[in-house]
C-alpha cells in the first residue's frame, strides 16, 4: 500500500470559506439595522480587531475583544476568562477589518457553544465606506 500523501496546506481563503459554510454572515446594512433597533434587539457588537485598530475607531458601543485572545476570554474555566462571555446565548455581531477574522471568530465561538453569534461581512472597511456611525 503506498504511503498517504500529506494534505496540502490551507490558505486563509480556505479557512474562511470553511467557517462561512457553518456560520451566519450578515451585511453591514443588517448590522446597522440591528444597531439602530430599540435595545439593539438584544444584539451586542464585538470588535475582534487588534487594540490599536479599535482605538482608531469602532462601531458605537462595541466591545473590544481581539481575535488573538478571544478563546481565552470566552473559555469558562481559564483564569483569564472574561465573565461577560459566560452567557452562551448572548446575541453577538462580530466584526473585524474586512470580514475574515470575524468569520473565523464566529466559527470558533460556535464550536465553544455560543448559539447566537454572527459575522458582519466587509467588516470595518465596509462599515466606514458606507459612512455609518462610528466612535473613538
Amino acid at each position: 500500500m503506498p504511503p498517504e500523501s500529506p494534505r496540502p496546506p490551507l490558505a486563509l481563503a480556505d479557512l474562511v470559506a470553511r467557517a462561512l459554510a457553518e456560520i451566519e454572515e450578515i451585511s453591514p446594512e443588517e448590522a446597522r439595522r440591528r444597531l439602530d433597533a430599540p435595545d439593539r434587539e438584544g444584539w451586542h457588537f464585538v470588535d475582534v480587531r487588534e487594540p490599536d485598530e479599535y482605538a482608531e475607531g469602532h462601531l458605537p458601543g462595541a466591545k473590544s475583544s481581539p481575535r488573538g485572545f478571544l478563546e481565552v476570554r470566552a473559555d469558562l474555566e481559564h483564569y483569564k476568562r472574561d465573565p461577560w462571555f459566560s452567557d452562551r446565548t448572548r446575541k453577538m455581531v462580530l466584526y473585524c477589518g474586512g470580514g475574515h477574522r470575524s468569520a473565523l471568530a464566529a466559527h470558533t465561538l460556535q464550536q465553544m457553544g455560543f448559539t447566537s453569534v454572527v459575522s458582519m461581512s466587509e467588516g470595518w472597511t465596509g462599515w466606514t465606506e458606507r459612512d455609518f456611525p462610528t466612535e473613538l
